[in-house]
Order: structure tokens, then C-alpha cells, then sequence
């Protein structure tokens, strides 16, 4: 997007009020003479992905609650022995849910009547390594994982390639400026104001489920890492003179 606006005053200075993102508005001051250039850039720069992010748990029903917590209990134990055996470490594994929840029948002009009770545990596992997570994928299920969603894909340590497609993106936006100034038969004298929307990476979900595993149970999963797009988005006003 990209706005012309022309301001020529014969003394004093006029405030303006401009808005940044996340940001309270502040006025600023506008030159006494001269042309504003409000540009708009992106910027992107390219990550392959560094971790995997997935929701594995466990998923057991039972008539009674006590035996339905009971045996989630030790099934878990085994899926989380699982993980530290191929090398997950205690601070990747986190407990994100558990819940007991009662299971009904339900008949026409009848009581809801309680048939057993589902037990869940869920845990968030971060994967450092990205090629082995669908290996480790496969042994859960082994080991009695029955509820797995995600991977979900992101870049861990993403700010150096934020700060290069910001880089690029006032690049760019200089870039656009200096075409049209030159249009117009101006040069540009200053960048204004430098406002930025975006720069968080979005992450690449794989959906991989339990369904896929219970199909085939000795599924040799695979998880293609690829390239993942950081992008920034600026908004700059340049002074044309």
C-alpha cells in the first residue's frame, strides 16, 4: 500500500497523529515543508524447522472411575518411560490435561444412566530432534499411546531470522520509496517513522493421529522437516523533498 500526501505550511509546525502496532499513538511532528511516503513491506527470510511439538496421551475406560484412573495411571507410566528412553528430556515433557469424565446411555423419556468412566492424560512433547520424532511417534503407540496429535513444526530460536526480514523489509520499502520520489521528480531526504505488524513465525502442523498408528501398527512414520517462512510486515513514512 502505498500513500501520497503533500503539506507546504508557511510557519510553524503541524502534529499528526500516527498509530503503531502493539503500540500506544504518539503524535509526531511533520515537517514544515515537504512530501510524506507511507510505504508498505514484508520481509521473509526461510528456516528449516527445529523442533517438533506433539500431544501424546492416554485414553482408558473402566466401569468404575477408580479403575479407569488406575489403569491410565500405569499405561502412562509406560509411555513416559518410552520417551526418556529415546533420550526426550524431563524438561520437554509437561503434563498439559487430565481428566476423569463420566460415560452415559441415553434412552427416549429416560434418565441419562452412567455406564463407566473415561480416563485421559495428556502430555506436550518437544522433539529437538526433528527426523527421529516420527520413530519415537511409533513407540508410543508400542508402549500404549492412544490419543497423539500434532507434530506441530516451528523454528525454536527464531529471532535472527526475524531481524533479517525486518532487514529486508526496510529495504524493500527504501527501495519503493526511492522509485517513486524519483517519479516524481524528488529525492527521498528521511525515513519518519518505522512501524512493524507480524514477525512471529506460524507453526507447520503435521497432523498425525492415533487412528493412523491403530491402522497400521508397524508404521515406520516419517516427518519431513522442510522450510518454514518467517515474515515481517512494516509500515514506513519517508520525507520526499
Amino acid at each position: 500500500m502505498i500513500r501520497l500526501a503533500l503539506f507546504a505550511t508557511a510557519a510553524g509546525m503541524t502534529l499528526a497523529t500516527m498509530s503503531a502496532s502493539a503500540q500506544e499513538a504518539r503524535p509526531v511532528m511533520l515537517p514544515v515543508d515537504g512530501t510524506l511516503l507511507d510505504v508498505s513491506a514484508d520481509g521473509v527470510s526461510t528456516r528449516t524447522p527445529d523442533l517438533a511439538v506433539i500431544q501424546a496421551g492416554v485414553v482408558t475406560q473402566n466401569a468404575t472411575a477408580g479403575e479407569a484412573m488406575r489403569l491410565n495411571s500405569a499405561r502412562m507410566s509406560t509411555v513416559l518411560a518410552a520417551l526418556r528412553r529415546a533420550g526426550v528430556a524431563e524438561r520437554d515433557i509437561q503434563t498439559s490435561s487430565i481428566q476423569l469424565s463420566p460415560q452415559y446411555r441415553y434412552a427416549e423419556n429416560q434418565p441419562p444412566v452412567i455406564t463407566g468412566y473415561q480416563a485421559s492424560n495428556q502430555v506436550t512433547v518437544r522433539f529437538r530432534d526433528v527426523a527421529k520424532s516420527g520413530t519415537i511417534l511409533d513407540a508410543l503407540v508400542k508402549e500404549g499411546a492412544n490419543n497423539i496429535s500434532g507434530p506441530n513444526l516451528t523454528v525454536e530460536k527464531p529471532e535472527a531470522a526475524l531481524d533479517e526480514a525486518r532487514t529486508a523489509a526496510v529495504a524493500t520499502a527504501r527501495a519503493r520509496a526511492e522509485l517513486y520520489a524519483k517519479a516524481a521528480g524528488l529525492r527521498v531526504d528521511r525515513i519518519l517513522s518505522i512501524s512493524e505488524s507480524g514477525g512471529v513465525q506460524p507453526p507447520m502442523p503435521v497432523m498425525v493421529r492415533a487412528e493412523r498408528f491403530a491402522a497400521a501398527p508397524q508404521a515406520d512414520t516419517q516427518i519431513a522437516a522442510g522450510e518454514q517462512e518467517l515474515r515481517v510486515s512494516l509500515s514506513v513514512r519517508f520525507l520526499l523533498k
